[in-house]
């Protein structure tokens, strides 16, 4: 088999995984759940009822439907609701029962691999956000969808993300998460403890957690961004709130909805929960902070040359302290690549 075709393959069943990981009712559940995530789409759409009013509407990623109903109840004239996974059969029970059958047209398959019913759609509305944001995201996909199918001047819901990062203190998880691999029942598991800090974690980071300010690194428009854009090398510069230890960084970020009255879905530690948590990246080392300190520091992502749902990162950091101490002051790299 040629290496064109061999990675094609390894393209194609990553492809499957991420669309069957949704056929699951539990990963529906738990996004229905996060109310943060729910009723950010619905205000936007609710709050705004004068966009909506008589527009035709795709929904990408419709999952069970309710986006697409939403989007009815706001005025939509016509609803059409794209999903690769099986959750769909679902989703069109669910429309059928709730009476929306006239007005919701659901649709199976990849959107690339579809024609839809219209040539055009007044709105796009997506739940395409992964980890880290981009990290299995559904984003190319809206981005096909703007370019194939919205009209000009048309609405993308949400259209603009800013991502954050921070520092924060974490010192017993780590102690938990890394050092627990020093002494497993009398033996020495230390060769795991390259992998354990190798993978980001996500999890739910107390705001007491903080010993920086948060720093917005990267944004974009939705309406404009391009697939090239989304590969970035972007320096950022946290400020050290106090005399503190500094275990890792965190990463979350904003989807902004248009409209008269904005709405901003948050996933910060200072926010709401979301499903999304925040994403936090260990060092191999501790940053001891002072008031004044700073950590100038640059984040490079782009997508996995062996999976484009996933992202590999490159983080590198500078202790500058403000006194000039040289015993505090550190440089670092953390690296994130799928192998």
């Amino acid at each position: 088999m040629s290496e064109s075709a061999t990675d094609k393959n390894k393209l194609d069943k990553y492809e499957q995984h991420y669309f069957s990981s949704y056929d699951h009712f539990g990963i529906h559940e738990e996004m229905l759940k996060d109310t943060s995530r729910t009723l950010s789409y619905r205000n936007a759409m609710y709050r705004n009822k004068d966009a909506f009013k008589g527009k035709i509407v795709l929904d990408v990623g419709c999952g069970t439907g309710i986006l697409s109903m939403f989007a009815v109840k706001a005025g939509a004239k016509h609803v059409y609701s794209v999903d690769m996974s099986s959750i769909i059969t679902r989703a069109r029970e669910i429309v059928d029962l709730n009476g929306f059958s006239d007005k919701i047209t659901l649709l199976q398959g990849k959107l690339e691999d579809i024609q839809l019913p219209v040539d055009s759609v007044d709105i796009i509305i997506s739940e395409w956000m992964g980890y880290f944001l981009l990290y299995e995201s559904m984003l190319d996909t809206v981005l096909y969808a703007r370019d194939r199918y919205l009209v000009k001047g048309g609405l993308i819901l949400p259209d603009k993300c800013q991502m954050y990062i921070a520092g924060i203190e974490d010192g017993q998880y780590k102690e938990e998460k890394i050092h627990f691999w020093e002494d497993v029942y009398g033996f020495d598991y230390s060769p795991f403890i390259k992998t354990a800090m190798e993978e980001p974690l996500v999890d739910t980071v107390n705001e007491q957690a903080l010993v920086t300010n948060g720093y917005k690194f990267f944004e974009f428009d939705i309406n404009t961004v391009t697939k090239e854009e989304l590969s970035f090398s972007r320096p950022f510069e946290l400020q050290a709130l106090g005399h503190e230890l500094c275990h890792a960084y965190i990463v979350y970020w904003d989807a902004v909805f248009p409209g008269k009255e904005k709405v901003v879905l948050a996933t910060g530690p200072k926010n709401q929960y979301t499903h999304w948590k925040q994403t936090v990246f260990y060092m191999d080392q501790v940053l001891d902070l002072k008031t004044g300190d700073k950590i100038v520091g640059e984040i490079v992502a782009k997508p996995s040359t062996i999976n484009p749902r996933e992202y590999d990162i490159d983080l590198t950091w500078d202790l500058k302290t403000q006194a000039g101490d040289a015993s505090r002051e550190q440089k670092g790299e953390y690296k994130y690549f799928l192998r």
